[in-house]
């Protein structure tokens, strides 16, 4: 694997902790991806997360689309985000970062922290926005940031718009799977760890699409029924970090020790809030036939390929959770409009040619759809180039 174009460790003065940005490389002098902030964070783990969004910037080229595919970079911060100094040193990191915002990555909300609270440390440190650095590359920067501001606006159902796209991308790939495999809807149950943004928004499209949700973890445990839990109840009892208020259970539910969710008698398991969550100890527990990586590498390398062994697909984050990326600069090239239903579409549309091609490509050559996925992106990273010009 190539050398990232920047790798960078910083350390708060105030407190300590550190934090981490590695671009992967530039197209047309941009990069993109998100900042997280977690207890335990590295400089390795967002070196990984970077090379990832290489990879989902070149999954996304559509050379009939406006949209311009970036480079790939992550942001990270070992912190826990509800520390009372947790926004200090969010906002004392983004003013270290500050000359790398204005000219070369482009971020936004990731784990641990919300597009809002991003935004609001953003403007403290001076920076006109999180990814201003695309701003040169748009045909009409006014008319784009006024297009991507009203699409924050939207809402649909008590949840921001920009909450729910990632989750219908994961959700799509889901059934887009399912369905080629012919099994029904009805009869798949499915079981996630994590109930916030991606996570909450994933569970809310699955539900809806007919499948049932059996099994939901968050920090406080897992909370199970296999009749199935209500989702909308859950989620309007769940808080900013996706902890579910346990007064909100019904009498059928149960509440289970917190990795309870890999062992459910579920066929789908869906890993929607940490990395690393699926290791070669506890793999062995699951029972489930797919895996869709809603979060960020949450199946381990060697795990995956003891899953696979034994007739588990993964289907890969690069993939699976590549939608709300993807949407910000579906909205602000002007590929789709602010508006719910045309967002909804544009991105069940992407994300079914998406993973219908990655397991395609994965049937065809005899490997993994994460293989594949990279097959894929390996493939079309030259066009770019030729394309967009010399990138790192």
């Amino acid at each position: 694997m190539p050398s990232p174009f920047l790798s960078l460790t910083w350390t708060d003065d105030v407190t300590g902790r550190q934090g981490f940005l590695v671009v992967d490389r530039l197209v047309r002098g941009v990069s993109s991806g998100g900042l997280r902030m977690r207890p335990g964070c590295t400089l390795e783990e967002i070196a990984g997360l970077a090379a990832g969004m290489t990879l989902k910037e070149a999954l996304h080229y559509d050379p009939d689309a406006r949209y311009v595919p970036l480079g790939g970079a992550k942001g990270g911060i070992d912190c826990d985000p509800r520390d009372p100094e947790a926004y200090g040193v969010l906002v004392r990191f983004l003013r270290a970062m500050r000359p790398y915002v204005e000219t070369m990555w482009t971020t936004g909300e990731d784990l641990g922290l919300s597009q809002d609270v991003v935004d609001r440390a953003a403007r403290e440190v001076g920076l006109v926005s999180s990814v201003q650095a695309v701003y040169p590359l748009l045909d009409d920067e006014a008319a784009a940031r006024r297009r991507l501001a009203e699409a924050f606006e939207v809402d649909v159902d008590g949840i921001g718009l920009d909450e729910l796209v990632g989750g219908c991308g994961v959700a799509e790939s889901v059934l887009t799977a399912l369905d080629r495999a012919g099994a029904p809807r009805w009869r798949t149950r499915v079981a996630l760890q994590g109930l916030g943004t991606m996570g909450g928004a994933t569970a809310r499209f699955l539900a809806r699409a007919g499948l049932t949700v059996v099994a939901v973890a968050d920090i406080k445990g897992t909370v199970a029924n296999p009749a199935g839990l209500d989702v909308d109840a859950l989620l309007a009892a769940r808080d900013a970090y996706g902890t579910v208020d346990r007064a909100a259970l019904r009498p059928g539910d149960r509440e289970l020790p917190g990795d309870a969710w890999l062992a459910t008698e579920a066929e789908v398991l869906v890993p929607a809030a940490v990395s690393y969550a699926v290791d070669t100890a506890n793999q062995g527990r699951i029972t489930a036939r797919w895996i869709a990586e809603a979060a960020n590498m949450p199946v381990r390398p060697e795990a995956e390929a003891l899953l696979a062994a034994r007739g588990v697909t993964v289907l890969p984050d690069v993939v699976v959770n590549s939608a709300t990326n993807a949407w910000w600069w579906w909205t602000l090239f002007g590929d789709i409009g602010p508006d719910a239903d045309e967002a909804f579409a544009y991105t069940r549309r992407a994300m079914r040619a998406l993973t219908d091609l990655t397991l395609a490509r994965a049937e065809a050559d005899g490997t993994t759809p994460r293989a594949a996925a990279h097959a894929l992106a390996a493939d079309r990273l030259p066009v770019i180039a030729e394309r967009f010009g010399r990138h790192h």
